[in-house]
């Protein structure tokens, strides 16, 4: 019972899951069914419609009647009411029926001519609603027949019985058919021919609508644009079929293959073919009876509309189907070309935004074209001879090429870059220039600030490349150097290249065109030299290539034809084999002959001489029949003959000596049998005859003619289009762009200036200053001189360097004029931000820095570090900005004050302290540059000085912005300061040079270099060099700046001394510290300082070493004998200088010496009596003979104390020396150089104070000193005794020795002061001769009579020591 409870749940369950289903298939049937029934409907109301309208009794007043069954056409009706039979009971879902079958009625009422124009729009509208609804697709069968069958039937539409109102909208109806028919999803099954009859349809509709209403014309041109638009915006995806490449034009596209695609190229091809004949349409115009025919312009328009939409949307497509391409390169550009050298301004406008629009999508293969657009076109148009629209349409062109961001540097690498193309790039740049240039006086014109903004576009386009490209260096640029043969109309590019070797190529081939067209100048004025000249620069090779010479006289312009025509036709074998080359040039394919002939005589005059003339057309007529398309002519010699008769018929049509004119009948009668035997076709002959009569050949052309693009010449660029290389697709590179500004730099900073001088608005004063900016960018690139001369001309609209101005009237125009303060600004601001400064040492902006200065009066523009941080360069704009708002308004100048807080608040803008505290991002030639130039600013040259404040302030300014940039260049010190140095020689030459103040300011901003690099950096020996030449120099010129400045120079070297002694490396720095810390020293003020660093130097002794010992001892001396030193300071320096024979001995110990130094150390020594090279040899015993001459010298000081102390001193300095190994010679020059000159100087200095009156006192004490010096010349005598016995010159010295006693002996002295020397003399004599017998020195001999003489002496010198010494039994 359970189990059949559960089986009946179940069945119930499964009855309620099929109803269910059966709900929701019989919705999905109901709501497919609705739409079924719907299109029903729709079809029975349509047809109810065009039946009613077809029955509807027309007006009384209508020349149409009722279209009954009886008269109308009873078969249309008949087919209609079939069709409403099968509208409620088709056989399947309508969109799997056939479309013929409902379409078919009413496309016959459409194509009827009976029916009216009524019923035939509503069948129109009934199609476009079947359209619309897309009631069939491209699944439905027949659906390719039906959609081409709507074409067929639309276009085919009659209007027979209508009047002008019905007609129209009729019209407006087809046209909307016709978009819908596009619109619709299967119009891709449309055929080729289908889709070319809806384009030709919808024109014919635009040409009907010239003479109707504008709702018409407006709604057939929008139709073909939509038309146009559909068709090629599919172009992109439809692959290049094979053999799409024949030149067949015959070619259908229709066959089986692409019968699934629909609609493809041909018919692409075909309309574009079309709207190209367009252009070509022409109107008949009445002129005093006679007819003219005129582009019709308004045509033309609209063409280029459609084909402008045609480009745009097929985009790079085109590229891919060669014989639209090939349409592009040949119809559309010689239309393009042909008329936009005379249109209108209108016009003009849409042929450059056609040719900008293929420029981007096509021109790889658009290279000839373009530069033909541009020589032939915008270029002579925007030169001058037409309306001024026309020229401002011109400029407005050639602008939007130069907004698109690698125009320029594509022009320049296609064009300039090859020696045979034109300069477009160069002619562009040139071009904007002398457009904008303006008139001397007058304001500037709109079209002038076009120009000016289309030449700042490519300043700006330069310049914002230069600095993104991330290789870009300012030292990286080198100039390029055509040191070889290399054939300069072949491009060695290659795909496989990198970028820097494809870069160097273009820049090779750019510098051989350089050359080209300084051997084209050559060649004008001298032939020979001309070809002399090639070979030099290695454009020719030696010996001489013929094809070489023959592309250098085909394609360098400005050649003198005259010469080119004498070298052709010569008989040499080079000049025959370059006649050859020369002809291969021309490519006369697709030309008939005269037209040929006139291409190939443009480019040369024809010689005078007839063998010449022969052998030029003997070249000409085998070059015109190997390329001949026919058969016309069967050899080359009749081309010769035909070519002969043409020239002779040119000459008599248009000689105006020649009374007789030739006739056709006789040209044609002269020219038989010439074809091998055989007559050329007389309408040939007739067409040539023409040809010549109406339009002269140029026998006689001279070079600079302004040539037309006419057909021949066309053919001609066609035809080399097939060889030349394509065009070059590429970005920029920075020495492409420091090339490209080199070409237009000249006239493009003209040009800045100019408008800079004659502008008014700020806007425009704004932009040169920021195309100053940019330019300063690109000529961190090795255009320096460039920059020079912008900113020279900058610097003549500050104002400040009128010399005829008062200082009143230069403040009021600085002060109250916006131009002379922006051009301040910008002169000051430059040079910094491109790395720059003046060349010129009598620069400009030198010139104004110092006015500024002036101007300021005590507060110098800010050189710290706050106004030079690198970060504040950056915003120039702001700055300018800001400084445009400062003082623009009479509220603002009311606030600044008075005018010369107004111009010291426009001089701290300027921040000039930025270029030289910033320095260090300058490169080396322009911070050697800013050196020059503030040198000789500071030297005076070209200044005058009111009074001699103004002048130490401008020196002492000058020096504090040179130093200011030295200390901010350490880092790099040897790469510019070599370069100061010689400045600063160059201006002690100058002749109205005034050493003061310039070397007191000098000195001491040198010193503070000097510091700085001393203790800031690890100095290089070649460093402190450099700068201690310079501070040499400088005391040099004026000596008494080392008075004047005696405490700073002091304050400098003793901190050098105390601080960083080990930094100082060379002899000359140790020399040229201690000298002037021994000279400026000697002043009361600076001695305590200059004796306590001098003191600590040897004390320590650490710092003394044999480079600086010399020095050290004559700074001691000079210490020591200055009269202002105090005892205790003269005694510690003479003790410091005995113990430095200590640092002697370690040193001759330890082996320390450098024979190779020896010369400098002689050389830097200037205060020795003695022979300096004898002294200075590099040994230790030389210092110690310094050190001895040294405490010698002040043994003669005025002093008692301090001369005898010396005395003592040098004593205990030969106590101390004999640990130094002196040889015989040593102590012979020791006793020569040093004690006897000692000796001899007290004593002559104490027989002068005898004589002197009142001078008994200094007597008395140069006696004691005396006494002395010759116990010294005892002690040291008996401790060298024994070397000096060996020496061979003992004799000489010992009778030295006597002859010193016996003068002191008999020295005739006041006060009985001799008797001091009698007293001493004997005794000092008995110790030495005692103790040259004991040691054997004094002794009888044969050989040696040193005895006898020792004998004789002593009885004049001592006769009391005879006995004693020389006993009678001896």
């Amino acid at each position: 019972m359970a189990k059949a409870l559960d089986i009946n749940q179940d069945d119930e369950e499964e009855e309620e899951n099929d109803d269910s289903l059966c709900l929701q298939n019989g919705k999905r049937l109901t709501k497919l069914k609705k739409k079924q029934l719907a299109i029903s409907c729709m079809l029975n109301t349509e047809v109810g419609a065009v039946l009613a309208v077809i029955r509807r009794v027309p007006d009384a007043n209508s020349q149409f009647i009722a279209a009954t069954e009886e008269h109308g056409d009873s078969s249309l009706l008949q087919h209609l009411k079939s069709l409403r039979s099968l509208i409620f009971n088709p056989r399947q879902e309508w969109h799997m029926v056939d479309p013929s079958t409902y379409l078919a009625p009413f496309l016959d009422v459409i194509q009827s001519d009976d029916i009216p124009a009524s019923a035939t729009a509503v069948a129109l509208s009934a199609v476009l609603k079947f359209l619309k609804l897309e009631i069939f697709n491209e699944k439905t069968p027949g659906a390719r027949d039906a959609i081409n069958s709507i074409v067929t039937g639309i276009t085919s539409c009659r209007l027979e019985k209508t009047d002008t109102a019905s007609e129209e909208a009729v019209l407006i109806r087809i046209l909307q058919v016709l978009i819908g028919i596009m619109r619709n999803r299967t119009s891709f099954l449309l055929t080729d021919h289908a889709v070319c009859t809806l384009v030709n349809t919808s024109f014919q509709v635009v040409q009907q609508s010239v003479s109707r209403g504008d709702s018409l014309q407006w709604n057939a041109r929008h139709t073909m644009h939509e038309l146009v638009q559909t068709i090629f915006i599919r172009l992109p995806e439809i692959e290049a079929k094979e053999g799409e490449n024949s030149e067949s034009e015959t070619e259908d596209a229709d066959t089986p293959s692409n019968l699934d695609s629909g609609y493809g190229v041909r018919c692409a091809v075909d309309i574009f073919q079309f709207l190209c004949s367009l252009l070509n349409v022409v109107e008949v115009v009445d002129m005093d009876g006679s007819t003219a025919t005129n582009a019709d312009e308004d045509v033309q328009l609209f063409a280029l509309i459609l084909i402008n939409s045609a480009i745009e949307l097929s985009g790079e497509g085109i590229g891919k189907h060669p014989k639209l391409l090939r349409m592009v390169q040949d119809d559309l550009f010689h239309h393009l070309i042909h008329y936009g050298m005379c249109s209108s301004p209108l016009l003009l406008a849409m042929i450059c935004s056609t040719v900008l629009n293929i420029y981007h999508f096509l021109r790889r293969s658009i290279r000839l074209q373009l530069e033909g657009f541009f020589t032939y076109v915008l270029f002579r148009v925007a030169n001058g001879g037409n309306s001024s629209q026309l020229q401002e349409v011109a400029l407005e062109g050639c602008i939007s090429f130069c907004r698109q961001p690698t125009f320029i540097v594509e022009m320049y690498v296609n064009y300039d870059c090859d020696p045979i193309c034109q300069n477009v790039f160069e002619d562009l740049g040139k071009l904007l220039c002398k457009r904008a240039f303006p008139v001397q006086n007058n304001p500037l014109s709109s079209m002038q600030i076009q120009a000016f903004e289309g030449l700042l576009t490519m300043i700006y386009h330069i310049a914002d490349n230069m600095d993104e490209d991330e290789n870009s260096t300012a030292n990286g640029f080198k100039p390029v150097v055509v040191s070889e043969y290399k054939p300069f109309w072949i491009s060695e590019r290659k795909s496989s290249d990198d970028m820097e070797t494809c870069i160097q190529s273009l820049r090779m081939r750019k510098a051989q065109k350089r050359k080209i067209m300084i051997a084209a100048d050559h060649f004008n004025r001298d032939d020979k030299k001309g070809l002399e000249y090639l070979k030099m620069v290695y454009l020719v090779p030696v010996p001489p290539d013929p094809k070489a010479l023959a592309y250098f006289y085909r394609f360098t312009p400005g050649l003198d034809m005259n010469k080119i025509g004498d070298f052709l036709g010569d008989p040499d074998e080079l000049n025959i084999q370059v006649l050859k080359e020369f002809t291969k040039t021309f490519e006369f394919s697709g030309m008939i002959l005269d037209n040929a002939l006139r291409t190939f005589l443009e480019t040369f005059r024809l010689p005078g001489e007839s063998q010449k003339i022969q052998r030029i057309l003997e070249a000409f007529s085998e070059r015109f029949f190997d390329q001949q398309c026919s058969e016309l002519f069967v050899s080359k010699d009749a081309v010769f003959i035909l070519c002969y008769s043409v020239i002779m018929l040119n000459t008599d049509q248009h000689n105006p000596q020649v009374k007789r004119k030739m006739t056709e009948e006789e040209f044609i009668r002269n020219n038989r049998a010439i074809n091998g035997g055989k007559d050329l076709p007389r309408e040939y002959l007739s067409e040539l005859f023409q040809s010549i009569a109406s339009n002269a050949i140029t026998l006689f052309g001279q070079s600079g003619t302004y040539l037309e693009m006419n057909p021949n010449r066309w053919i001609e660029l066609i035809n080399r289009t097939k060889s030349t290389n394509p065009f070059i697709v590429c970005n920029y590179h920075h020495s492409l762009g420091r090339d490209m500004f080199g070409c237009i730099s000249g006239p493009a900073i003209a040009t800045l200036c100019a408008v800079f001088e004659q502008g008014d608005e700020d806007e425009t004063l704004n932009e040169c200053v920021e195309g100053l900016f940019s330019v300063c960018r690109i000529a961190r690139f090795g255009l320096e001189d460039t920059l020079d001369e912008l900113l020279a001309s900058f610097c003549k609209f500050t104002m400040l360097l009128n010399p005829y101005a008062s200082a009143e009237e230069t403040l009021y125009a600085f002060s109250n004029d916006l131009k002379p303060r922006m051009a301040t600004l910008a002169a000051q601001v430059t040079p910094p931000v491109c790395g720059r400064a003046d060349s010129d040492a009598n620069s400009p902006s030198s010139d104004i820095v110092m006015y500024l200065k002036s101007q300021s009066g005590a507060n110098r523009p800010s050189l710290d570090a706050g106004h030079g941080s690198a970060h504040q360069t950056s915003g120039l704009t702001g700055r300018f900005s800001h400084f445009l708002s400062l003082d623009s308004t009479e509220e603002s100048l009311a606030q600044a004050g008075s005018d010369f807080e107004q111009n010291l608040k426009i001089i701290k803008q300027c921040r000039i302290g930025n270029i030289f505290s910033n320095s260090s991002i300058l490169p080396v030639d322009s911070l050697h540059n800013l050196g020059r130039s503030l040198i000789f600013a500071a030297a005076g040259k070209g200044q005058k000085f009111s009074t001699s404040v103004e002048e130490e302030e401008t020196v002492g300014f000058c020096w504090d912005l040179l130093i200011t940039i030295t200390m901010a260049n350490l880092h790099r010190f040897l790469s510019f300061w070599p370069s100061f140095q010689e400045n600063l020689v160059l201006v002690a030459q100058l002749p109205l040079f005034s050493p003061c103040p310039f070397a007191e300011k000098a000195i001491l901003g040198l010193f503070k270099v000097c510091l700085k690099l001393l203790s800031s950096y690890k100095s290089e020996r070649f460093s402190e060099e450099h700068i201690f030449k310079s501070i040499n120099l400088m005391w040099k010129l004026d000596k008494e700046v080392l008075d004047s400045c005696s405490q700073s120079i002091t304050k400098s070297v003793s901190k050098l001394i105390t601080e960083c002694p080990a930094n100082i490396h060379s002899q000359l720095g140790w020399k040229s510290v201690l000298h002037l810390l021994s000279v400026t020293g000697r002043h009361p003020e600076t001695y305590e300082q200059g004796v306590d660093a001098l003191i600590m130097l040897m004390s320590d002794g650490t710092h003394i070493s044999r480079v600086n010992y010399a020095y050290c001892i004559d700074c001691a001396f000079g210490y020591a004998a200055l009269k202002i030193s105090p005892l205790e300071k003269s005694w510690k320096i003479l003790d410091l200088m005995v113990d430095s024979v200590n640092l002697l001995i370690q040193w001759y110990r330890t082996g320390y010496s450098d024979p190779g130094s020896s010369a400098s150390i002689s050389n830097m020594s200037s205060t020795s009596s003695f022979d300096e090279s004898k002294l200075h040899n590099g040994s230790t015993i030389n210092l110690f003979m310094k050190l001895a001459e040294s405490l010698r010298k002040t043994s003669l000081v005025r002093r008692e104390e301090i001369r005898n102390h010396a005395v003592l001193a040098l004593q205990q300095s030969f106590v101390l020396a004999e640990e130094l190994g002196f040889t015989p010679s040593h102590c012979i020059s020791c006793f020569n150089l040093v004690i006897f000159a000692m000796v001899d100087d007290l004593h002559e200095k104490t027989i002068e104070y005898s004589r002197r009156e009142n001078s008994v006192k200094e007597m008395r004490s140069m006696v004691a000193t005396l006494k002395l010096g010759m116990d010294l010349l005892k002690e040291v005598f008996l401790q060298y005794l024994r070397p000096l016995a060996e020496s061979p010159g003992f004799r000489t010295f010992w009778l030295g020795v006597l002859r010193r006693m016996d003068t002191c002996m008999k020295a005739e002295l006041r006060d009985n002061c001799e008797l001091i020397l009698h007293e001493s003399v004997p005794e000092l004599l008995r110790e030495m001769i005692t103790k040259m017998i004991e040691k054997g020195t004094l002794a009888q001999r044969e050989d040696n009579d040193l005895w006898d003489i020792t004998y004789i002496q002593i009885q004049w010198i001592a006769p009391s020591l005879k006995e004693e010494l020389f006993p009678e039994d001896q």
